[in-house]
């Protein structure tokens, strides 16, 4: 055990001497008064080493409690989280009915006679806007050693139309004109045609036609037939097959 604790009066001789050395002491300007106890004593510390009150201090330490507190709502609330996705409907929902199927619409089409010298003479139903070739497809082609030079492949066809292959026409029946469709009789005119009857001339395809109409509608119309020269596609072999059938 301490010394002290065995003498009588030992802390009251003791407490007397904290006393008077407190009294002895000089006062600092606008401390606050001496007082007793831990916190009496911290107050006067902070004051004469840090020149700051007690209250100043609490006052501190509250801004710092409340800014940490907001430091730590804001990374909480800003930290990465996995959200999920909404599932994707698949399918109708019940409550629609279900669509009926239209049916499709029924295409035209086209009756030709083939006639000579094919695998298969005979009637033929061909879609509309068919041509020659397919004439001749459906007839199980041309038989062998079969001159089809005088044919245009590529003409489309008419419904009803007779087509001969390798045979010549019977005396006093027109000849078939192998660079146009059946019945045009004139040429035709580059500034007025459709782009149909642009497509049916030899050789001169959707695209083609669509280029001379486009051709026409930048300059005005046709003034020269050499002016098809400048249509894109058109070169000097298909330009002098198609200089007899047309007109500017």
């Amino acid at each position: 055990m301490p010394a002290s604790s065995k003498v009588p009066g030992a802390a009251s001789a003791r407490g007397s001497m904290l006393r008077e050395e407190t009294a002895g002491r000089p006062e600092v300007p606008g401390a606050p008064p001496a007082a007793r106890g831990p916190v009496g004593r911290l107050r006067t510390w902070l004051f004469v080493r840090c020149g700051l009150e007690f209250r100043t201090v609490i006052a501190l330490a509250v801004v710092l409690v409340v800014g940490g507190g907001l430091a730590v709502q804001h990374y909480w609330a800003g930290r990465p989280r996995t959200v999920r996705m909404p599932p994707v409907a698949t399918g109708r929902p019940i409550t629609e009915p279900p669509r009926a199927a239209s049916p499709p619409a029924a295409k035209p089409r086209l009756t030709i006679d083939v006639s000579g010298k094919v695998a298969k003479p005979g009637l033929r139903r061909l879609p509309a806007g068919s041509r020659v070739a397919d004439a001749l497809t459906a007839a199980g082609g041309p038989l062998p050693g079969t001159d089809t030079t005088s044919l245009n492949l590529a003409r489309p066809l008419t419904d009803g139309e007779q087509l001969l292959v390798g045979i010549t026409p019977p005396p006093g029946a027109p000849p078939p004109d192998p660079a146009s469709s059946p019945g045009a009789t004139t040429p035709l005119s580059l500034s007025s045609a459709t782009a149909p009857q642009l497509d049916a001339l030899p050789g001169v395809g959707p695209v083609l036609a669509q280029h001379i109409i486009d051709f026409r509608t930048q300059h005005g119309g046709f003034t020269s037939l050499t002016q098809l020269r400048q249509v894109p596609g058109i070169g000097p072999a298909k330009f002098a097959t198609l200089q007899p059938l047309v007109h500017p």
